[in-house]
């Protein structure tokens, strides 16, 4: 069975940080691209940032340079570090996993996680 979990959400003030954590069981982590998504309601899920499995990175504009991803493969767990959060930042943040094997997608979801960003 299949589970991405997030953790490392929660209330915090404009400026300050978070560290979100997905852990994954149930896949070859190694060979998954991996996530990092948002979701206000009424509006669509958003990619925050991703990485490879080459390392590469990609983020959003709104997150270049106050996020960072990283991924730590022996412990199956994507992170996502937020620097200083604004009050914009406030979603539920899911991560994903994904990849594609003989032209079939396989792509999983964490539950997310609540980010409040409040005075």
């Amino acid at each position: 069975q299949v589970q991405l979990v997030e953790s490392g959400g929660g209330l915090v003030q404009p400026g300050g940080s978070l560290r979100l954590s997905c852990a994954a069981s149930g896949i070859m982590f190694t060979f998954y691209d991996t996530g990092w998504y948002r979701q206000t309601p009424g509006k669509q899920r958003e990619l925050v940032a991703g990485i490879s499995v080459s390392g590469s990175t990609n983020y959003a504009d709104s997150a270049k340079g106050r996020f960072t991803i990283s991924r730590d493969n022996a412990k199956k767990t994507v992170y996502l570090q937020m620097n200083s959060l604004k009050p914009e930042d406030t979603a539920v943040y899911y991560c994903n996993a994904i990849r594609t094997v003989n032209l079939r997608e396989y792509s999983y979801w964490g539950q997310g996680t609540q980010v409040t960003v409040s005075s």
